[in-house]
């Protein structure tokens, strides 16, 4: 991802393990290694956390309908989580809600596939404009 950054990428972009504890503390579930990783690379960094699509901040993530919601459109007409019984592998995969009708389709990639692919598909749009 470090194309997507202004300059060079330094480790503040990122949430520290300590700061990252302290905003899941009180939290009964643990994040997959990949979502853990996410927030420790670039937790940090508006620009990424927030273009076009919010992913929350650690402290902001809980589970409902069976899933751990991590990341909402602009317009909140859709939210995406992963399989709260899929939090134990590593890199699970992404489903979408339509926050509408309720109903919870597979976006058939991990959440590392997927996460790249939404950066991809932002900041090439930004870049066209």
């Amino acid at each position: 991802m470090p194309q997507y950054f202004e300059g060079e990428w330094v480790e503040e972009d990122g949430l520290s393990e300590d700061e990252l504890a302290g905003m899941l503390a009180g939290k009964d579930f643990e994040l997959p290694l990949a979502l853990h990783e996410f927030y420790r690379a670039v937790g940090a960094t508006e620009d990424i956390m927030e273009a076009f699509h919010f992913f929350w901040d650690p402290d902001e993530l809980e589970i409902e309908d069976g899933f751990l919601l991590f990341l909402e459109d602009e317009d909140e007409q859709y939210t995406w989580g992963m399989r709260a019984d899929q939090l134990d592998v590593p890199d699970p995969i992404v489903w979408r809600r339509n926050n509408a009708r309720g109903e919870w389709q597979s976006e058939e990639g991990t959440f590392s596939e997927y996460v790249l692919d939404l950066f991809e598909w932002v900041f090439e749009e930004d870049g066209e404009d």
